[in-house]
C-alpha cells in the first residue's frame, strides 16, 4: 500500500513539473529574443546570480552557458555585497534569477550593477516584481503551483527556471554556430571529452605509417606489415592511397593455394578502402570501424592526401571505446 501511495505522489510531482515546462513554451515571445540579442551583443561574460535554491539553479545555468560557447560565471549576491562585485565588468550582462522577484540580497546589488551600466535580464515568476521593474528584459518563469503539497519547497518553479536556462543556452549555441569540435575543446576530460577527440590527435604518421608502392611484391607488403605491427599496410600510387592489404586479405589469398609471396600487391589488395578525415571526431572513427567490422582506417586531409592511420587499439588506449 505504501509503495502504491509513493508512486502516485511521484506521478503527481512529475505531471506538475512537466506542465510547468509546457506552460513556458506558450510564453516565449520577443522578450526571449531580446535576451538572446543582449547576450550576443555583449563583449563580456554573462553573470548569473540568485540566492538559495535559485542560486543552485543559477550555478547550473552558468555552467551550461560556459560549456556551450557563452562565457559565464555564477555570482553569489550576498558575497557580491562583500567585495565580489569586483568580478563584474562594464561589458558584462547580468542574468538575475528569483522566483519572487524580491529577494533582498539580489535587489541590493541592482544599484551597483546599474552604476556600471550593465544590461540586466530578470528570470522571475512575478512579472510586476522589483526585479522585473529594473530589468531591461524579463523572462516569465512563473508556475501555477509547486509540486510540494505545502506550496513551500521550490520544486516546479526551479524546474521551470532550469529549463528556461537550458533554452537560453541552446538558442545561443545555435546562433553562435557552436559545433561538436568547439564542445570538445571545452571538455578535454572525461568520457565525453575522449569521445570528442579528433582523429588527428590519435593517428600514426610519418615513419609509423605502413605503406608500400603499387606494384610491390607481397613479400615486401608482409615485411612492412610485420615491421609496423598494425595488421595492415597501405598501397600507394604516389601520395594517393590505391588500396590496403590486411591480415584478412593475406589469409584469404593463402587459402587459394597460390604462391602469395610472389604475387604483386595489386592482385591482393582491397581497392577503394574506407578512409576518414583527420578532422573527424575519434567517436566517428569508432562508429565506422564498428559498422564495417574493421580495426584500421587510413586518414586523409582536406586535399585527399593520406596523412596517417588510426587503429582500434588507439581508440581503446585513449578511452574512446
Amino acid at each position: 500500500m505504501k509503495k502504491d501511495r509513493s508512486l502516485s505522489i511521484a506521478a503527481r510531482v512529475l505531471e506538475i513539473e512537466a506542465q510547468a515546462i509546457k506552460t513556458l513554451v506558450k510564453r516565449l515571445d520577443r522578450n526571449f529574443s531580446a535576451a538572446i540579442e543582449l547576450i550576443l551583443n555583449a563583449t563580456g561574460k554573462v553573470v548569473v546570480t540568485g540566492m538559495g535554491k535559485s542560486g543552485i539553479i543559477c550555478q547550473k545555468i552558468a555552467s551550461t552557458l560556459a560549456s556551450t560557447g557563452t562565457p559565464s560565471f555564477f555570482l553569489h549576491p550576498a558575497e557580491g555585497m562583500h567585495g565580489d562585485l569586483g568580478m563584474i565588468m562594464r561589458n558584462d550582462v547580468l542574468l538575475a534569477v528569483s522566483n519572487s522577484g524580491s529577494t533582498d540580497e539580489l535587489i541590493r546589488i541592482i544599484p551597483s550593477v546599474k552604476r556600471l551600466g550593465l544590461k540586466m535580464i530578470a528570470m522571475t515568476g512575478k512579472k510586476n516584481s522589483p526585479l522585473a521593474k529594473y530589468a531591461d528584459v524579463t523572462l516569465d518563469v512563473g508556475v501555477g503551483e509547486e509540486a510540494c503539497p505545502l506550496g513551500l519547497a521550490p520544486t516546479a518553479s526551479t524546474t521551470a527556471t532550469l529549463a528556461m536556462g537550458d533554452a537560453l543556452a541552446v538558442a545561443l549555441l545555435e546562433r553562435r554556430g557552436f559545433k561538436a569540435e568547439d564542445f570538445a575543446a571545452l571538455h578535454p576530460a572525461g568520457n565525453l571529452g575522449r569521445q570528442l577527440m579528433k582523429v588527428k590527435d590519435l593517428m600514426h604518421t610519418g615513419e609509423a605509417l605502413p605503406c608500400v608502392a603499387i606494384g610491390a611484391t607481397m613479400r615486401e607488403a608482409i615485411m612492412e606489415m610485420t615491421a609496423k605491427r598494425m595488421g595492415v599496410t597501405g598501397v600507394f600510387k604516389g601520395n594517393r592511397l590505391a588500396g590496403v592489404i590486411t591480415d584478412g586479405d593475406l589469409r584469404r589469398a593463402l587459402e587459394t593455394g597460390a604462391d602469395v609471396v610472389h604475387k604483386t600487391v595489386d592482385e591482393v589488395m582491397t581497392k577503394k578502402p574506407r578512409v576518414i578525415f583527420a578532422d573527424a571526431l575519434a567517436g566517428e572513427a569508432l562508429r565506422v570501424m564498428e559498422e564495417r567490422a574493421i580495426t584500421v582506417l587510413f586518414v586523409e586531409d582536406e586535399k585527399r592526401k593520406t596523412v596517417g592511420v588510426i587503429h582500434m587499439h588507439d581508440l581503446v588506449k585513449a578511452g574512446v571505446v
